[in-house]
């Protein structure tokens, strides 16, 4: 019973839509009606908003942070079951029906809770392919293809399997921006709607 309540809030606090939040408290209406119409930070830098952004930014990440490290501390060996309910609570918000981010700034706060050295490296990779290549889905789908190798070699394969599946997740979530990609139409950071 303990474990399925610390899942079940786990996804309530991972399916709370800052970036839509922000946007409508700042009188910039929804979010969702802009850009790639997501709720992540990269569309709430679409508004021209760089503080906004980085508040949604910074709130999505702790957000995954926050409830690894709470269920680590109380939850008696739920961490892997309650950050992929957070992670997956982003993705598909009840609040949203189911629509929601693309998980990038969740899944790297879930794992700057489960082993920060795999945040570093794929914060690093993400930073590294941002500024050579001015594309945030390029950049991310870059740091969580690194992020199971990391998780592999600083904790266990354990980490390395939830890292694999929040990367397969980021990845489907990612499959129109891998077609504009490939295409040469995906917007670079920074770009307004």
């Amino acid at each position: 019973m303990t474990l399925l309540l610390l899942t079940v809030f786990a996804y309530m606090v991972g399916s709370i839509p800052f970036g839509l939040l922000l946007t409508r408290a700042a009188g910039l209406g929804d979010i969702r009606a802009i850009g790639s119409g997501n709720i992540g930070a990269t569309n709430v830098l679409r508004t021209g908003n760089k503080p906004l952004a980085a508040a949604t930014l910074l709130l999505d990440a702790l957000k995954g942070t926050a409830v690894v490290l709470f269920v680590r501390e109380y939850g008696h060996g739920g961490v892997f079951l309650a950050a992929l309910a957070v992670f997956l609570g982003h993705l598909y918000p009840l609040w949203l029906g189911f629509k929601g981010g693309k998980g990038v700034a969740t899944g790297l706060g879930v794992l700057l809770g489960v082993c920060w050295p795999v945040f570093v490296v794929c914060g690093l990779v993400w930073l590294a392919a941002a500024a050579a290549l001015r594309y945030s889905s390029a950049a991310a789908l870059s740091a969580f293809a690194v992020a199971p190798f990391a998780a592999w070699y600083f904790q266990s394969w354990k980490t390395a399997l939830l890292a694999l599946i929040i990367a397969g997740f980021v990845f489907f979530k990612h499959s129109a921006n891998i077609s504009r990609l490939l295409n040469g139409t995906e917007p670079r950071i920074g770009q307004k709607a």
